[in-house]
């Protein structure tokens, strides 16, 4: 029987090693990424309003990064039954339980989840595209030209939904912002422990930007507006319309 809460880092490791988005991972990721990620329903809540007002006939959309298929699952169900929702993951233990997922939902539009590297997807007539904390991911240098690659097979007045965890610029706020956040994280139930123990894991793995950088970086990918839509803790979403 699949395990539905997160245990990963409750019990000490006598080494840490990096965060992988594996089976264990993916067997726990919804009760991981609830408890863990201040404000991540409503961002689910706002692909949905954003889906019905910028979805186009006749178009596709794009998850990248897709996981279990939450952001997936949001699309299909509020976007024309013409569309096309395309979802893409680079973890095959993710894409084997998204695909589950998926099939058990019964919205019009049509779909398919493919097992690749995000890199690599062909971004072509689409109106939506979302990067729902999988940007963090990539390595620094390569985002720019992803960013450029969304813009580029966006259609004329299509959108990026980015959600990333961000850092501060100023020592306080960051500092502030992180307290913040492992005390949101004690409050849903981890241990000193667990907090400790993941952040090991996710140290050079999950690299965060500034705002300044991100909203910067959409300008320089083609984005003619960008609008920073929420924000919780060190938590921030993002638009760019094309």
């Amino acid at each position: 029987m699949v395990n539905s809460k997160d245990d990963v880092y409750s019990r000490p490791m006598p080494s840490i090693e990096a965060f992988r988005f594996d089976q264990s991972v993916a067997d726990v990721f919804q009760d991981m990424i609830e408890r863990s990620v201040p404000g991540y329903g409503l961002v689910l809540q706002l692909i949905g309003v954003l889906a019905e007002k910028y979805g186009q006939q006749t178009t596709r959309a794009y998850d990248l990064g897709c996981s279990l298929g939450a952001s997936t699952l949001q699309l299909r169900r509020h976007l024309p039954g013409s569309c096309h929702v395309i979802g893409v993951d680079n973890s095959e233990a993710m894409v084997s339980r998204c695909k589950a997922n998926l099939h058990r939902d019964h919205s019009a539009a049509t779909y398919e989840i493919l097992l690749e590297d995000l890199r690599e997807t062909n971004i072509q007539n689409a109106s939506i595209v979302i990067l729902n904390f999988t940007l963090q991911f990539v390595p620094d240098e390569q985002r720019k030209n992803i960013l450029t690659h969304i813009c580029e097979g966006l259609n004329s007045g299509g959108i990026l939904l980015l959600a990333e965890k961000v850092k501060f610029e100023d020592p306080a706020e960051q500092a502030l912002m992180t307290t913040l956040h492992h005390d949101f994280k004690k409050q849903h139930g981890y241990s000193h422990l667990e907090i400790s123990q993941k952040r090991a894991a996710l140290e050079n793995v999950l690299i965060p930007n500034t705002e300044k950088q991100h909203r910067q970086r959409m300008r320089d990918a083609g984005f003619s507006v960008v609008e920073q839509c929420m924000r919780c803790l060190n938590f921030s979403t993002f638009l760019g319309i094309k």
